[in-house]
């Protein structure tokens, strides 16, 4: 078997044992076995282009073209056709097909099902990826970097399939496969340089045998040095991340992983501390808005229903997280809601809601609206009361029950508390002071002053949360920002208070943080908003519904949500009405007859209520401010891009007059004579005459005068340039040539030629011009002379590798 014949073996076996790692994906694995054949035809159809031979890219051209038929043929009749013919296919069912694949990727939870768009995404991928291999280490014989798409597939392939226990297993066989493509490359280039120099082995007789044979069939010392060496990599490659820390999850990641995250475990179990900010970002930046929770409810107030997942009650600062706690069965009904007053709970009202979640989303704690009274789902839950959460247990080694596919009915209330009732409440107790207030030594005490400064004149801890929620909703100046750079601690909310800019995570952190400076119980919880409704009267939540937004505590009531974050959610009712206050206001003038309810009033306007303000539907800090962030307009970074597009636009086609404009000046300012006599040739070029180089100056500057048909003025200039340049080219040595008018005469007779053509002719000149053809020719030229150095540079390398044996026979036998 020849060298390149054994390396397209060896390409094809690497590509196959990688895709092996795609097998966990997809039920059944069926589509493997096709992908092999197809890459069996496509692996051969290179082998003998090699073998005519054709060149590289015809090569390359014939895999293809052959790929593409073949999987024409095994897809026929599985998309929607849009036309008669093998044309109309390739255009319109390909492309059905693989819009049907993505949608069923991001629809399916793994091992997905084997429907025609992933089968098609899988064949033609490893096609894809077997073509790049091929093309890398024979075509090109570059097998290392070959190296590079095997891993593109492998990582693809380990990164959809997550902890899954055999995934070393098919790193193995996809690193197996890499390193004896690499020997066969190494081989090949070896039985290149001839003879292989090795360890000297012995006949059986007891005589030496040549170098390089090898005895009783054992691999020659090169081969076996290479096959350890291949051996240890591999080893380490797999020993070395076993013994690294893992890295976790965040709280809202598609994964159904414990660990870090949430981990549980039956019979009592904690809660592991959850720092959910890189997800949440990750969440509200995400390309494609993924849907995972959906939902029917009986709540007719339904934009206040958030669904809740989990509290971050202990602020460290470094961050907040969720603070370990014992967790117990799931009681039905679930226990009672802590801190719910009797009065508050006569007014709620029980709201029944059915959630779906997505296949995709593998969160163990469950979504659902606070507070919950009743909670059905299936599969093996944990309920933690304080914050009266549900988590899933553990069902195996290292595997958690997830809410992936579950449907769920959650029982809750709708808690209905008014403004005096909040204001009234009574001191929490000890206890509740005592853990949920608690702040790091660290918090900068701009937290604590700027929280008093905000507060100021407020009357109760009620008063002070609405001044809180209203500073950075409202009239605080505060920007939301997605791409504000994340962080959790200390820092992160001084820096926050500072730029005034961030995401619903910094707006809720620094709430409950200033909320506990000025004695409030508070923290911070992290779910999803409402999500939007479908034309089936059902909700949607996606993932750029992730939300955070602080509760505190109030005693009578419970915790309590607020909305600091602007334009994100709903602030909640009892935030929008007057703040009580200890002496009696004016009294407002009756409602008329035909008003059905008095609208709220403002608690920081009498004119805008917050709500309207968060909108930007009126005026004040929150209208400036986002009209001094660009309002509803295209932000800056819009009008940039739109202005580079229309420079592009304009400036491409304008690049040669440029450049040729660039090049004119330059010539003319160089004083040379045989420079300008170069610069008076292009022009000519540029109208159509095209240089001759068999002719004299002379002869020259008469073809130009002729076929340019130029006038008198314009003919005379180019003689004078022509007498020029015989002067500097058969002048006595030494002779001082001087022509002072020389830049204008061309100026004189380039304009004369473009007189003399049509306007088509004058446009093409200026904005093609022909003469822009020396550029190609200096390029080659270029790329000549660099092939010339590097032939000779290789010529004496190959020169000096030869002595090099010698040299080392040479210095054994000293020894």
């Amino acid at each position: 078997m020849s060298g390149r014949a054994r390396l397209t073996l060896f390409a094809l076996l690497a590509t196959v044992l990688t895709a092996g790692a795609l097998v966990p994906l997809v039920r059944p694995a069926t589509w493997l076995l096709q992908a092999v054949l197809l890459l069996a035809v496509q692996s051969g159809v290179g082998a003998v282009a090699r073998r005519v031979p054709l060149a590289r890219s015809l090569t390359i051209s014939a895999q293809v073209l052959v790929s593409l038929l073949i999987l024409a043929l095994l897809f026929a009749g599985e998309g929607r056709a849009g036309g008669d013919g093998l044309l109309s296919y390739l255009l319109t069912d390909f492309g059905a097909l693989f819009q049907q694949g993505v949608q069923d990727v991001s629809e399916y939870a793994m091992p997905a099902p084997l429907t025609p768009g992933i089968r098609l995404l899988l064949v033609s991928g490893v096609l894809l990826i077997g073509l790049l291999v091929d093309m890398l280490a024979v075509t090109f014989r570059t097998a290392a970097a070959a190296g590079l798409p095997l891993l593109a597939l492998y990582s693809v392939a380990a990164g959809l399939a997550g902890g899954d226990g055999a995934s070393w297993a098919w790193f193995v066989a996809a690193g197996c496969g890499y390193l004896l493509l690499l020997l066969a490359e190494g081989r090949d280039r070896l039985t290149q340089w001839g003879r292989v120099f090795g360890a000297a082995t012995r006949a059986p007789g007891g005589a030496a045998g040549p170098a390089g044979a090898s005895a009783a069939g054992r691999p020659l010392a090169p081969v076996r040095t290479g096959r350890r060496i291949g051996a240890v990599a591999l080893g380490l490659a797999l020993a070395v991340p076993a013994a690294l820390p893992s890295l976790g999850g965040g709280l809202l990641n598609e994964t159904g992983a414990g660990g870090e995250n949430g981990s549980g475990t039956g019979g009592g179990g904690t809660i592991s501390a959850v720092n959910p900010l890189v997800s949440l970002q990750n969440s509200l930046n995400a390309q494609d808005n993924r849907m995972v929770l959906r939902y029917h409810t009986d709540n007719k107030q339904v934009t206040d229903q958030y669904l809740r997942i989990l509290a971050l009650d202990e602020f460290n600062g470094v961050k907040w997280e969720a603070s370990g706690r014992s967790l117990s069965d799931v009681p039905r009904p679930l226990p009672k809601v802590p801190g719910l007053g009797d009065q508050v709970r006569l007014t709620a009202t029980e709201v029944t809601t059915t959630i779906s979640a997505a296949n995709n989303y593998g969160q163990r704690y469950l979504p659902m609206p606070y507070p919950a009274t009743q909670v059905e789902i299936p599969g093996r839950w944990r309920f933690e009361q304080a914050g009266r959460t549900l988590i899933g247990d553990q069902t195996g080694k290292d595997k958690f029950q997830t809410v992936q596919g579950a449907q769920y009915t959650v029982r809750s209330l709708q808690l209905r508390p008014t403004a005096q009732q909040l204001a009234a409440a009574p001191q929490p107790s000890p206890a509740i002071l005592g853990e949920y207030t608690k702040l790091p030594e660290n918090l900068p005490a701009v937290v604590s002053d700027r929280a008093r400064e905000i507060t100021k004149g407020a009357q109760d801890n009620y008063a002070k949360a609405v001044k809180l929620q209203d500073h950075f909703a409202v009239s605080g100046g505060f920007r939301y920002d997605t791409t504000v750079q994340s962080g959790t601690g200390s820092g992160a909310i001084e820096r926050f208070l500072a730029d005034k800019e961030g995401f619903c995570i910094h707006f809720s952190f620094s709430m409950a943080a200033m909320a506990r400076t000025l004695g409030i119980p508070s923290r911070v919880a992290v779910g999803f908003t409402p999500g939007n409704r479908q034309p089936d009267g059902s909700m949607m939540v996606t993932m750029r519904d992730a939300h955070a937004w602080p509760e505190l505590y109030f005693e009578g009531v419970g915790w309590t949500r607020f909305e600091p974050t602007p334009r994100i959610g709903t602030a909640p009712d009892y935030t929008l009405t007057e703040v009580p206050t200890a002496q009696p206001s004016a009294p407002a003038a009756m409602p008329s007859q035909s008003a059905q309810a008095p609208a709220p009033a403002a608690s920081q306007s009498a004119e805008c209520p917050p709500e309207l303000k968060r909108l930007g539907e009126c005026g004040g800090p929150a209208a400036q401010a986002d009209a001094g962030a660009g309002g509803g307009g295209p932000s800056a970074g819009l009008v940039l891009g739109w202005v580079a597009a229309a420079v592009l636009l304009v400036g491409l086609p304008l690049l040669p007059l440029l450049w040729r404009g660039r090049l004119r000046t330059r010539r003319l300012a160089s004083g040379d004579v045989l420079t300008v006599w170069r610069e008076l040739g292009d022009a000519a070029w540029d109208v159509g005459i095209a240089p001759d180089g068999a002719l004299s100056p002379r002869g020259a500057a008469e073809r130009i005068v002729t076929l340019g048909q130029l006038e008198t003025d314009a003919a005379e200039a180019v003689h004078r340039v022509a007498g020029a340049v015989e002067r500097s080219l058969y002048a006595p040595p030494g002779a001082a040539i001087a022509y002072e008018g020389l830049a204008a005469d061309v100026l004189l007779a380039r304009a004369g030629l473009l007189a003399g053509v049509s306007g088509r002719a004058r446009l093409r000149a200026l904005l093609l011009p022909r003469s822009g053809a020396r550029v190609g020719r200096a390029l080659s030229a270029r790329r000549a002379e660099l092939t010339e150095a590097l032939s000779a540079r290789l010529a004496t390398l190959r020169e000096r590798l030869p002595r090099l044996p010698q040299l080392t026979a040479r210095g054994r036998g000293r020894g």
